[in-house]
């Protein structure tokens, strides 16, 4: 992996793991991150079926995804759904911009997939009205 395909991946990893219970597997040939090691978050392509970019795919409300393509199709697209109707929603935002990514911007957007499939007691760790188990005193 070049060198500048391995900062953005570290990036995007900084971001997707602060996130709760967010764990990183490789899935289908491209590092993906899922919340417990089951509800895909996001996946992270290189040069996915020779395109030639640096993308990260994640869900995304359907006029979320529209709105964000037609503003700025230079940053972000929608991704190829699969045979099984995997991605239809998904948005994919470029990383290879020429170190113009906007890394708040992929937090922001990264959070807002996770709020959206996460389950709730994971959105309201997240929120901070729940405590961290590992860390909650025992009766």
């Amino acid at each position: 992996m070049k060198l500048a395909r391995k900062r953005e991946l570290v990036r995007l990893r900084n971001i997707a793991l602060a996130l709760p219970e967010v764990n990183e597997r490789m899935s289908h040939g491209a590092p993906c991150f899922f919340i417990r090691n089951k509800l895909p978050l996001c996946y992270f392509h290189d040069n996915h079926r020779g395109d030639g970019r640096i993308s990260l795919w994640c869900p995304a409300a359907r006029d979320v995804q529209g709105t964000m393509v037609r503003v700025d199709s230079q940053r972000f697209f929608c991704p190829s759904t699969s045979h099984a109707g995997h991605f239809r929603n998904w948005l994919g935002v470029f990383l290879d911009i020429n170190d113009e990514v906007d890394w708040d911007e992929v937090a922001f957007i990264l959070e807002r997939a996770y709020r959206a499939i996460a389950p709730k007691a994971l959105v309201a760790k997240l929120d901070g009205r729940m405590p961290d188990r590992a860390s909650a005193p025992r009766r």
